[in-house]
């Protein structure tokens, strides 16, 4: 059937348990020519998927490149899986049900009732769980507890069952402080996962509660730290690699031969004997290759951390590189990458059309072409990806709290050492996010900016200069004046004749419609170098900057007087108005632009009582029909 392709919906798309499944998925997708895609569906920047709630995440993203889902638990609503399956997809959840949906699930009670069975050989009668019920597979993990005991002829008793906010240490912390505030009920405490159980270790600590003297406590998971914990923390080890590949190896029956019910399979689980249940310490295992490991972890996360410096000051730094390009890729463990965004148009449908903006490195050709979301990543990044050194194709969304802007893909490494939410594709959506909105910000502001500086210096209702940028041209053409001897201007004042019998008879709007095509009109018959300008009311100026040839603002004076005096057509009626033109020469006073204004303003008012004088009193005004 050729190769397959797997989406891996995840929370995050690294870390010590979501990154450690991840791998597990893609060595066994590998394993069997086959390789994965892993796709974030929380919002990037996210801090804690159990706060974050199930992200909104909808779009079919890479959906035509799928040949089946694997969903991660916190990942999805249930009705994106339907969705899913709607659409000839297979899909398996690991570590939760949703319905119609195959699973594959760690044994949760087994290794907890294991855990809680030594408890009870230790002598403890009182023993306590702690953790997040909301979760499903907390809650096997509680039934596991509940079963030990009552096998045991112990009745599980309803104070000791602790329901916490959170898988994390912030949650083990709410159990120690609600275990204290009972005068410490419990002589043992089986925790949900191993962050709850070093929370609670630590909040206890601070109140002279010792661990395991005076409280046992089993953690779950087997995270990297529980053994270098003081005391190590007993826990109940489950493999994550070996969830992931099981659902791989599921989603690949699946694929090929559709049940007609779903499957579920389970992955075992062991419980680990250490410190802090009570027996005795056994010290660390301390050999070359487990020391190698550790001093590699060491510097795995140095450079994370080195990583999200750099990113934050190339993305969010004062500088003029455009975010989109991908140029910032450089600086993570990343080789390869695209950027989609969304077209403003297309935001509100699913299957949405993405451009890509920038590609990384350049070469591939990728940037320009778009497609919808379910056919993104474009197809050559996959070919880029070597799967067997532990490569995959990563997508994440770049959206903020004020905009969804689109998806970044990325070819790289998994992270399996990191905290869930500090890997490196959660740290670039979220600050690429932030650099677009920063670059989105400034733009609207020099945008704003140019509107308040154009309204400043134009009249708002013609669009020409006002009175202050005619002062500014004034002021220019008086500075060349006096540097270029027989550089000569001339300012021209214009008044309409009749414009207030046009205002009165056919009302203030025609009168602005009348306005316009006077400044319309002038503007047509000058050259780029002169200034049309409005002073306000029926009065403009006209500033003519080199006059070609003695006489010249004379010709220009009859030419607009001629042009002006053409019937209008307004409100489908003629209009005609006249007009009186004052002309004043620059001279040796030339940067005296108020001199010359004033000038002009005699001189127009010199042809205006010339006009009345001259004309009949019926032609002074304007003529309608």
């Amino acid at each position: 059937m050729g190769r397959r392709t797997y989406g891996v919906l995840s929370p995050f798309v690294g870390g010590d348990y979501y990154g450690t499944m991840i791998s597990g998925a893609n060595e066994a997708a590998v394993s069997r020519g086959d390789r994965l895609l892993a796709l974030q569906t929380l919002d990037p920047g996210s801090y804690n998927a159990d706060r974050s709630g199930l992200p909104d995440y909808r779009r079919p993203v890479a959906w035509d490149h799928l040949s089946g889902v694997m969903v991660l638990a916190g990942a999805i609503h249930e009705s994106y899986a339907q969705a899913v399956l709607i659409a000839g997809l297979p899909v398996v959840t690991v570590g939760h049900e949703l319905r119609d949906c195959s699973a594959t699930l760690a044994d949760n009670s087994a290794g907890v009732r294991e855990a809680v069975e030594h408890l009870i050989e230790h002598g403890h009668q009182r023993v306590a769980f702690a953790g997040q019920m909301a979760h499903f597979d907390v809650r096997e993990r509680r039934a596991g507890y509940e079963s030990a005991l009552t096998g045991h002829g112990l009745i599980p008793s309803g104070d000791l069952a602790i329901d916490v906010t959170d898988n994390h240490e912030s949650g083990g912390e709410l159990a120690a402080d609600l275990l204290l505030a009972a005068g410490m009920p419990a002589t043992a405490v089986v925790c949900g996962t191993d962050r709850n159980a070093m929370g609670l270790i630590r909040r206890l600590g601070e109140h002279g509660v010792r661990v395991p003297r005076d409280l046992a406590v089993v953690g779950f998971d087997d995270l990297a730290g529980a053994m270098y914990m003081r005391p190590s923390l007993s826990t109940v080890r489950q493999s994550a690699g070996e969830i992931g590949a099981a659902a791989v190896e599921l989603l690949a029956e699946l694929a090929g031969n559709r049940p007609s019910s779903r499957v579920v399979r389970r992955v075992p689980t062991t419980f680990v004997r250490r410190d802090s249940c009570g027996c005795p310490p056994s010290g660390l295992p301390v050999t070359e290759d487990l020391t190698r490991y550790l001093f590699g972890q060491v510097c795995s996360l140095q450079e994370m951390l080195n990583i999200q410096h750099e990113l934050g000051i190339d993305l969010l730094g004062a500088h003029d590189r455009d975010p989109r390009e991908l140029g910032w890729l450089k600086r993570t463990t990343a080789f390869a990458g695209c950027l989609g965004l969304w077209s403003d148009s297309a935001v509100p449908t699913l299957d949405a059309e993405l451009r890509i903006e920038g590609e990384y490195p350049a070469g591939y050709e990728l940037a320009g072409a778009t497609m919808p979301a379910s056919r993104f990543p474009p197809a050559e990044l996959f070919e880029l990806a070597d799967g067997a050194a532990g490569d995959a194709v990563f997508v994440v969304p770049v959206r903020s709290a004020t905009r969804d802007w689109g998806m970044l893909a990325a070819v790289g490494h998994i992270q399996e050492s990191s905290p869930p939410g500090s890997e490196m594709m959660n740290q670039s959506g979220a600050l690429l996010a932030a650099a677009l909105d920063r670059g989105a910000m400034v733009a609207a502001l020099r945008e704003q900016e140019e509107q308040l500086r154009d309204a400043a210096l134009h009249d708002a209702l013609t669009g020409l200069p006002n009175r202050v940028l005619l002062a500014d041209r004034m002021r220019q053409a008086g500075l060349r004046a006096a540097r270029q001897p027989g550089h000569r201007f001339a300012v021209l004042l214009l008044d309409l004749n009749g414009f207030k019998a046009v205002n009165d008879s056919l009302g203030h709007a025609a009168g602005d419609v009348l306005l316009i095509e006077v400044a319309q009109r002038l503007t047509g018959l000058l050259r780029d170098s002169d200034t049309v300008a409005r002073l306000g009311g029926d009065e403009f100026v006209v500033l003519l900057d080199g006059l070609p040839a003695d006489g010249a603002e004379r010709l220009v004076k009859d030419t607009i007087a001629a042009r002006l005096t053409e019937p209008y057509t307004i409100d489908g009626g003629r209009v005609t108005v006249g007009v009186s033109i004052g002309v004043a020469l620059s001279g040796e006073n030339a940067d005296d632009s108020d001199r010359l204004l004033r000038e002009a303003d005699a001189a127009m008012y010199r042809a205006k009582l010339a006009s009345r004088a001259a004309s009949s009193s019926d032609s002074t005004h304007p003529s309608t029909r």
